[in-house]
């Protein structure tokens, strides 16, 4: 009898624990029958697979900044990151497509690729280092490269837009508008990394030293963690994410401006934050992201079906969807 008082609360914070870990697959259910009685276009087939299309961008970096924000960083470069990618890609495409291996575009658009992914890794890596060895901080750094990156590819676009050339468009574009069973590419994708995102975060050791490292630094320095390494890697798996991100990005419009990438930090960060994972560090899931991102994505799709607000508003959602999580998550750790 005198262990039923402790026992209760225990079980309490259980069910809590279980209820915050469905909460946003909750939301995305509600939002589902929601969206469906608004405008009945909203559940057909089409329309969902536009939405997972358009989730995909997001929802493939938002799965990399999954790891580095759980390890209590923060990155506000990557729709910046994102657009500098674009732009040399399509600058090596054209300057190859047009040189000597004109006659052979696939190979062309395999370097753009390799290239994007490249880029994205080395980029991170180079957030990693000044983070770690540099000793600035996350915000601090990728609030800096925010601007280099962006001012960079303006200068290369001499302020305008960087375009694909027509032929390798043509090679290019089944990477976004193709579809295996009916389901677009990009989302094939992006259900691939999500599971290996979910693989490295849940059965392997660097995915165990992030949660440690979010959840206390020095702690997991006194275990023998390898802290530095660790963080430079989660940066570097960001990056990988944009370029692989980007790579998919680039096929839809075939072009890279001053604005490619706008606000892409705002929704990576929204998806993750809304997924569950807490804004502090150590604690967070790759599905609770990949679900966040798609919620997102839903609430924008409705806005856009119903008008019921401005769809010039959707940022302004997505913002107060961070004020919010973060004053519910302010007493957890």
């Amino acid at each position: 009898m005198p262990l039923a008082p402790t026992e209760t609360p225990r079980a309490s914070l259980r069910w809590l624990g279980k209820l915050h870990a469905v909460g946003p697959l909750l939301g995305l259910l509600v939002l589902c029958v929601a969206g469906t009685l608004l405008n009945s276009d909203f559940a057909t087939f089409d329309n969902m697979m536009n939405v997972l299309t358009r989730t995909a961008f997001i929802g493939i970096i938002a799965v990399g900044m999954t790891f580095v924000i759980m390890s209590g960083g923060i990155d506000l470069s990557v729709g910046s990151m994102a657009a500098l990618i674009a732009g040399s890609m399509i600058l090596l495409m054209n300057k190859l497509g047009t040189g000597t291996l004109a006659a052979h575009p696939v190979a062309v658009v395999g370097l753009g690729i390799t290239l994007a992914l490249v880029l994205g890794a080395v980029f991170g890596a180079i957030h990693g280092l000044l983070i770690t060895r540099g000793r600035i901080e996350p915000f601090i750094v990728t609030l800096g490269t925010l601007g280099i990156f962006r001012a960079v590819l303006t200068w290369l676009a001499d302020g305008g837009a960087l375009t694909l050339e027509n032929t390798l468009t043509d090679v290019y574009s089944p990477v976004y508008y193709g579809a295996v069973l009916g389901v677009p590419i990009p989302v094939w994708i992006f259900v691939l990394v999500a599971l290996l995102g979910a693989l490295l975060l849940n059965r392997t050791a660097f995915g165990r030293h992030v949660q440690a490292i979010g959840s206390n630094e020095q702690v997991a320095r006194y275990a023998a963690i390898r802290v530095d390494l660790v963080k430079t890697l989660t940066h570097a798996l960001l990056g990988l994410c944009v370029g692989i991100a980007t790579l998919l990005y680039v096929p839809r419009l075939g072009s890279a401006t001053p604005t490619t990438g706008l606000l892409w930090e705002l929704e990576a960060i929204a998806a993750v934050v809304v997924g569950g994972t807490a804004l502090k560090g150590g604690e967070g899931r790759v599905f609770g992201t990949v679900i966040g991102a798609i919620l997102l994505s839903v609430i924008s799709n409705i806005l856009n079906l119903t008008s019921i607000i401005s769809v010039y508003l959707n940022a302004a959602v997505q913002g107060g969807v961070i004020i919010v999580v973060a004053f519910l998550q302010r007493s957890r750790r």
